[in-house]
């Protein structure tokens, strides 16, 4: 828990509006946000201040999935793509591409031949080659970093039973990484995954990773998605993930930041976007507002977390939260939709909420500029 000397501080607004996010943490490592069209566009005139001010780093929520970009076979869209890309380079920011290889959010088409069933291992990996030479291909030079391969693992570690792996088999990993090198050379590759303070999926996420490197693969980060609980994983969980990731000689990203402050519908913690339950009162507590003592509990939890990643800063590139304010926030939709989340830095109407007070402030002095 954090000390109560800290929590103290927390209760004061002191010099946060003048520290942004990415300058208090500028000599540790990058700091991100998830962005949707409304704010690359422009459209989102709250927003856009905020993530000109506060981020140094971008990563897209959905133009650059398959579903979005790349809709039928022969049919490319990189309408919104080239929009993203181009509102990282216009602020100079670091672009994150996300993501390429997903067995979610990949339309029905890419796995199957004209008679509806499964294709071919050979042609299978044919689109794949076209898909990630083609995007890849597109944005070399802009896009700095690529989720190559996002969820390849079950929650016990073992690799998923995706289309991927089904018809192409266990080298389609490999060869994602192979192609999206080969389409650009300087871009840094990731591994992006949930719940990997979970000892059996880490434990299966190094095993992983280790594989790729003895067959050459270079992988610049594993990227930590950080959907966390007020309450969960603990602080020591994270900790041992962190600790373990380092010792293995890997270099960490925090993909996908923030914290869920309403109550559970599930006793799971993955972050399995297909997880759908039914609305109840007792899972939308919050309609009205956070409470205070909620509201004082996150900046706590943010301020334990940003202790952390500062303990690990050497092995960490990056942290990027997932969304910008709690009104675009997807916990408001996932696992139950129309629910009132409140898991971000920033409120519903682009304010700072006393959890960006509590980062600000977990950032060493000297870094803030006091």
């Amino acid at each position: 828990m954090v000390a109560s000397g800290i929590v103290a501080i927390f209760l004061t607004t002191r010099a946060s509006a003048q520290t942004t996010l990415k300058d208090a943490y500028k000599v540790y490592f990058l700091i991100g946000a998830a962005l949707n069209q409304s704010q690359f566009s422009g459209e989102n005139t709250c927003e856009l201040p905020l993530i000109e001010a506060q981020f140094n780093m971008i990563r897209p929520e959905n133009v650059l999935k398959w579903s979005s970009l790349h809709p039928g076979p022969n049919h490319y869209d990189f309408t919104l793509a080239d929009q993203y890309v181009e509102f990282g380079q216009k602020h100079g920011m670091f672009v994150v591409g996300h993501t390429l290889i997903w067995h979610n959010q990949t339309p029905d088409w890419v796995f199957q031949g004209a008679d509806g069933n499964p294709v071919d291992r050979d042609t299978l990996l044919a689109r794949m080659r076209d898909h990630i030479f083609t995007v890849v291909g597109r944005y070399k030079g802009r896009i700095g970093g690529w989720d190559v391969v996002n969820e390849a693992l079950a929650d016990n570690g073992s690799l998923r039973q995706s289309p991927w792996r089904q018809i192409i088999g266990e080298d389609y990993l490999l060869k994602a990484y192979q192609y999206a090198h080969e389409a650009d050379p300087q871009a840094r590759l990731y591994y992006n995954d949930y719940l990997l303070e979970n000892g059996p999926k880490r434990a299966g996420a190094i095993a992983l990773i280790q594989k790729l490197q003895s067959q050459g693969v270079h992988i610049a980060a594993i990227g930590l998605q950080g959907h966390y609980r007020l309450d969960s994983p603990s602080t020591k969980e994270i900790d041992d993930a962190l600790t373990d990731f380092s010792r293995q000689g890997l270099k960490m990203t925090i993909s996908e930041l923030d914290v869920d402050v309403l109550p559970s519908a599930t006793h799971s913690q993955a972050a399995d976007i297909n997880l759908n339950f039914k609305l109840q009162a007792r899972w939308n507590p919050y309609t009205n507002g956070l409470p205070d003592s909620v509201q004082q509990a996150l900046a706590n939890r943010y301020a334990e977390l940003f202790a952390m990643f500062l303990k690990h800063r050497d092995n960490i590139r990056s942290v990027g939260f997932w969304g910008v304010t709690d009104a675009n926030s997807w916990l408001n939709t996932w696992p139950i939709k129309g629910r009132a989340n409140y898991p971000l830095l920033f409120d519903r109407h682009c304010q700072p909420k006393s959890a960006f007070n509590a980062v600000i402030q977990t950032a060493p002095p000297q870094s803030r500029g006091k």
